[in-house]
């Protein structure tokens, strides 16, 4: 869709559009004709100011100049955008992704830093994003027969010990409540870092017979993983809000089944609600969660950096965490006085946290700040009155003002979420750059001009400038504004997904695949999907990258070498059974699927990549929507951090 066709055609109504964004003038027009003696003199007046102005301007050159050139002199200071507004984003997002990541969702009043680093304060606007995704899932895994239950923030060390007794390499980043006020606890107690050993035993004891299955729970709350040095946003967070399912079953069917419900889910909040394009697909043996049976997973992409991105998993434990803690149920294939050995129960695990904002706004967002998908936006349309000056009468002001709250009203009934900007002593541009940084989908303008037209004029955030705009007759508003929601939604969706589809490329030959991830593409190649074969990727991409760059590669930065994001669900054509070889040219088996490779996001900075990441620490939950965590060699600090209950021990590990 073009800019013009972006518009929404209105019968009838004005299209000279008044730019009031620097100066807004008045609606209507001075009549044409001759100049009233008053209009004279004024203009004399002008005209004398003018002058006295160039001839102080003259005398002041000097001055002026050696003003300039103290300046030029001084330290040069961080580089900003060039006309940057005071209260917008300073920072480009394609000079410093990092930096204007952080300033979007702080100045688009998304969140606060809190004192306690990794921690965030979630601002409405930001929260409301959240409850809506709340509120979808649920109602959808509901239907499904889930319930919602809360268990404990706690975990005994004793029930922590039994995950790790049973999988290679389990180091959760825990951390531990040591004390109470100043008296040592007998036995430490483990904040939660997920819930399988909370809930587990739990399910052990309530599952006694094939009737009681299947079991479907889910919690909505906040888990702790304190593991890393460079907390970002919604991306990594010591502390973060999210669900995780809890399922039990009968059959491997029945697991099965559910695990790929659920990831349908996770696309649609993605697709439908975010205007997110994902990828759905599993992840390689050597990607998937430690301890389960298989992982499913949505990967999205970053095209501000041409990386990938994990939005969300659904794994299948298998039997692997009932055999671990005792789960199981009679036979129902037993005849009666026939004893037949217990079965274990078939679980899935399944979790999305508020990192899907950090995505979104990561993908939607620009220059000017925030870019809201609507369906989630707390404010969907903003009406600024305008044309106001110091003429204007408290009678014409309170007319405009309650035309105003009857918009506000009329869009209410249509089941937009619509408010007004009444506040005084801001100009009307002031208060539109104010709503774009926050990124409200429409706002409309509304003065004595378009009262006495019985129209509004709307401008898209998606579309900044004079292409973002039209004009919407009143009696049409209640219809227009719904469906040009729904156009925005889909057009943020449209333009997210020609970009990630654009930079998708299929690649066979090895010679081309770190050029294409070096131009911000993901590729799909021909693999075996061996553990040995993708470590020798990773290895052999990150050392040809150094050489084509002619820079070492830094061992501890995250987004070193290629990494596996999936085996896409819909594979393309080419891959002949028994002919085809993998890409690897030291590999020397043949190929089995289509393998998405890519870079993976992080938003560090250079500074932070160089000197901020563990290098036994691939990915220290960056995209942590995983509702289980991918376990590998750690270490573990032997300070603890004091809190108010307690102190805490972090251990880091691989996510």
């Amino acid at each position: 869709m073009s800019t013009q066709d972006a518009k929404v055609p209105v019968e009838g109504a004005t299209q000279t559009l008044p730019d009031r964004t620097q100066n807004p003038a008045e609606d209507k027009a001075a009549p044409e004709g001759e100049m009233s003696k008053n209009a004279a003199k004024k203009a004399a007046k002008l005209a004398k100011q003018a002058a006295d102005k160039e001839e102080r301007a003259e005398k002041d050159v000097n001055k002026g100049l050696k003003a300039e050139a103290k300046k030029a002199s001084s330290k040069t200071p961080k580089k900003k955008m060039e006309g940057a507004a005071l209260i917008g984003i300073d920072v480009a997002k394609e000079d410093d992704f990092a930096g204007w990541y952080q300033q979007v969702l702080t100045k688009g009043d998304m969140l606060d830093y809190y004192d306690v680093s990794g921690c965030f304060i979630l601002k409405p606007a930001s929260y409301f994003i959240w409850e809506t995704i709340q509120s979808w899932f649920n109602d959808k895994i509901k239907k499904m027969g889930v319930r919602n239950c809360s268990f404990p923030l706690f975990v005994s060390e004793d029930v922590l010990q039994k995950e790790k007794d049973h999988i290679e390499g389990f180091a959760p980043e825990v951390a531990w409540v040591t004390h109470a006020g100043s008296t040592p606890l007998e036995r430490k107690i483990a904040i939660r870092p997920t819930s399988e050993t909370v809930m587990y035993p739990y399910y052990a004891k309530w599952i006694r017979s094939h009737r009681d299955l299947p079991l479907r729970l889910n919690q909505w709350n906040s888990v702790v993983r304190w593991e890393f040095k460079h907390p970002q946003p919604f991306l990594r967070t010591r502390e973060f809000l999210w669900q995780e399912g809890h399922t039990a079953h009968l059959t491997e069917e029945s697991a099965a089944e559910e695990v790929l419900q659920i990831l349908d889910h996770y696309a649609h909040v993605y697709e439908d609600l975010l205007a997110v394009p994902v990828v759905k697909g599993r992840k390689t043996e050597k990607e998937k969660f430690a301890g389960g049976y298989y992982t499913t997973t949505v990967e999205g992409y970053i095209p501000a950096t041409g990386r990938g991105i994990q939005g969300g998993t659904s794994h299948c434990l298998g039997q692997n965490f009932s055999k671990m803690f005792g789960i199981t149920v009679e036979d129902p294939s037993s005849k009666e006085g026939e004893r037949k050995p217990p079965l274990y129960v078939w679980q899935n695990s399944w979790g999305l946290s508020t990192r899907t904002i950090g995505v979104m706004v990561m993908i939607h967002s620009d220059n000017r700040g925030l870019v809201l998908p609507p369906r989630v936006a707390e404010i969907q349309t903003i009406i600024v009155p305008v044309g106001i000056t110091a003429k204007t009468t408290d009678e014409e002001r309170t007319k405009l003002y309650s035309e105003i709250d009857d918009l506000v009203a009329l869009l209410t009934a249509a089941g937009v979420r619509a408010e007004s900007d009444k506040r005084e002593g801001y100009s009307p541009g002031w208060k539109f750059n104010d709503w774009e940084l926050k990124g409200v989908p429409v706002r409309l303008e509304f003065g004595p001009g378009e009262s006495a037209g019985q129209y509004v004029t709307a401008a898209r955030r998606d579309i900044p400038g004079k292409d973002g705009k039209t004009t919407i007759p009143i009696s049409e508003l209640s219809t227009a504004i719904p469906k040009l929601l729904d156009t925005i939604h889909n057009d943020l969706f449209r333009r997210a997904d020609e970009e990630f589809r654009a930079h998708r490329k299929i690649i066979t030959n090895w010679d081309d695949f770190v050029p294409a991830l070096n131009a911000k593409n993901v590729c799909l190649i021909p693999h075996c999907l061996t553990e040995e074969c993708e470590d020798q990727i990773k290895e052999m991409s990150a050392r040809k990258a150094e050489e084509d760059s002619g820079e070492p590669q830094d061992a501890r930065a995250p987004s070193m070498g290629a990494k596996s994001l999936c085996i896409p669900f819909d594979q393309p054509e080419g891959i002949i059974p028994g002919v085809t070889k993998c890409t690897n040219p030291h590999c020397t088996k043949l190929a089995e699927k289509w393998c998405m490779f890519g870079h993976i996001e992080t938003t560090l900075g250079k500074e932070e990549q160089m000197n901020g990441m563990n290098g036994d620490d691939e990915l220290p939950y960056i995209f942590c929507v995983q509702s289980h965590r991918e376990f590998g060699s750690s270490t573990s600090a032997s300070t603890s951090i004091p809190v108010v209950f307690g102190s805490l021990v972090p251990f880091y590990s691989k996510y």
